[in-house]
């Protein structure tokens, strides 16, 4: 409870420097708008129903791509972990361009596939796919091998092995790479969103374009808090959850 009282004054004394910086005009107005002209914003869309046919735009994008990573980036990374070829192409070629900035695979994705929905998927799986594959192959690496040994010695071979030793051994690393691959295809869709219009559906990275084209900094700052209400939600309702057991399970918790 303590906890939760020192964030919360911790993010209202945030707002009322916010406040005192627009009353002493440190910055124009234009530039940064009270928090009470930002709350007007958030309250007529969400009025409207643009913001939250805004989120729902983007959110289907998300989980596709992000699902599809998902599916193409596990099944890899254990290959990469499995075959010394594989490792050496596949996975050197992952590390690369997982380096590479998300708003790089914007320009390709255009020129490929035009202002369209394929544009936004394709970007949202590029984003997630080289984390994914990276932390599998790493989380395999990483299982001790006398767990191996140990299963080899009790009748398992295989796949059995795999399915039932390594891959659980290795859910700390994949699970981490899953978080991580949720970061980076958002930061994806987003530089997409800013750049490819898609008449059909805008989604947040297009309002916090407009906002920026119309200069209403209400409505950018405003959709800014948006994408990071977003993403604190979804680590705490999703990810938290799974690592908590997964310490629990591994005897890795604090006490």
């Amino acid at each position: 409870m303590k906890r939760v009282f020192l964030v919360i004054f911790f993010f209202f004394g945030l707002l009322l420097l916010w406040e005192l910086a627009v009353r002493a005009h440190l910055w124009s107005p234009v530039l940064l708008p009270a928090p009470a002209k930002v709350a007007e914003y958030l309250k007529s869309a969400a009025a409207d129903g643009s913001l939250w046919q805004a989120i729902l735009v983007t959110l289907k994008r998300l989980l596709l791509g992000y699902v599809i990573g998902l599916l193409g980036g596990i099944p890899l990374g254990l290959l990469t972990a499995r075959f010394r070829l594989l490792h050496d192409t596949v996975g050197t070629l992952a590390l690369g361009l997982q380096t590479l900035p998300s708003v790089c695979w914007v320009p390709l994705a255009l020129l490929w596939f035009g202002q369209s929905e394929a544009a936004m998927l394709f970007v949202v799986v590029m984003g997630t796919l080289w984390s994914v594959i990276i932390a599998t192959d790493t989380g395999v690496q990483h299982v001790p091998p006398i767990y191996r040994r140990a299963a080899l010695t009790m009748g398992s071979k295989g796949f059995h092995i795999w399915l039932t030793v390594i891959l659980p051994a290795a859910l700390p690393f994949i699970v981490s790479g899953m978080k991580q691959g949720w970061a980076f295809a958002w930061r994806s869709l987003m530089a997409a969103e800013i750049f490819v219009t898609i008449l059909t559906g805008f989604g947040l990275g297009q309002l916090l374009h407009y906002g920026r084209e119309l200069n209403a900094m209400d409505q950018v700052i405003a959709i800014m808090f948006v994408i990071v209400a977003i993403g604190l939600l979804a680590d705490k309702t999703l990810f938290a959850p799974i690592e908590r057991l997964l310490h629990r399970r591994w005897g890795t918790s604090q006490a």
